[in-house]
């Protein structure tokens, strides 16, 4: 069997019924985050262990909303414009605190 990539066509299988979905991210070796259809959700994107993955080589029903979520969704690690580098915490480096308040010199 092939390695999982993003992009690829799978089958989740969680215990329940098994549902069609798109990888969106491989975070890590051992996990995936998928986007799914659930019956009661709709579209979401969940993590799950690699595992419960298996390919599948059949387009679905569900590949069009999949394929929307995915879209709609900012990529991981994805820099916004007050993270500055993408991790938490302060925006930039530079200025940490405010200004102390400047006298007249009297």
């Amino acid at each position: 069997m092939e390695p999982t990539r993003v992009g690829d066509l799978v089958t989740v299988a969680p215990g329940g019924p098994p549902l069609a979905g798109i990888v969106f991210d491989l975070p890590g070796s051992d996990k995936a985050v998928v986007a799914v259809v659930d019956a009661t959700r709709g579209p979401s994107l969940r993590t799950v262990p690699l595992a419960i993955v298996t390919e599948r080589p059949d387009a679905a029903g569900t590949d069009a909303a999949l394929r929307a979520l995915i879209r709609r969704t900012p990529a991981p690690g994805a820099v916004n414009a007050r993270s500055g580098s993408g991790g938490a915490g302060r925006g930039s480096a530079a200025h940490g605190r405010v200004a102390k308040h400047r006298t007249t010199g009297k």
